[in-house]
């Protein structure tokens, strides 16, 4: 069982930053790829970025760019930091950990409580 923790939403102006975090209670953290997923009003939720194991990552294209993924395996942590941020980045943002395959992610069961991002214009 991999418990996720979200945190660094909050309200942010069009063209400013924010940096989420993502704690993992899980020591084998450094095994698992990490995804950062979205979910805008009304909207399904959509795969952001991923980065695998080895520390490879890959971007949705409305995000790239802008958003970069990073890890830190000894502090089972994730990171998704946000630059110049546009109204339609508004959601609440989740992370997952999974496994990549020829750049492509999959995702598990495992969810954090998600953590609200809003970009005011």
């Amino acid at each position: 069982q991999v418990q996720l923790v979200e945190s660094g939403g909050g309200l942010v102006q069009a063209g400013g930053s924010l940096r989420l975090s993502c704690a993992a209670s899980e020591d084998r953290f450094g095994l698992y790829a990490v995804a950062w997923y979205r979910q805008p009003p009304g909207k399904q939720r959509e795969l952001v970025a991923h980065i695998s194991r080895g520390g490879i990552s890959n971007y949705a294209d409305s995000v790239k760019g802008r958003f970069t993924i990073a890890r830190d395996n000894a502090r089972n942590m994730a990171y998704l930091q946000m630059n110049s941020l546009k109204a339609e980045d508004t959601a609440v943002y989740y992370c997952n950990v999974g496994y990549t395959t020829d750049s492509s992610y999959s995702s598990s069961d495992y969810w954090g409580q998600g953590t609200q991002v809003t970009v005011s214009s």
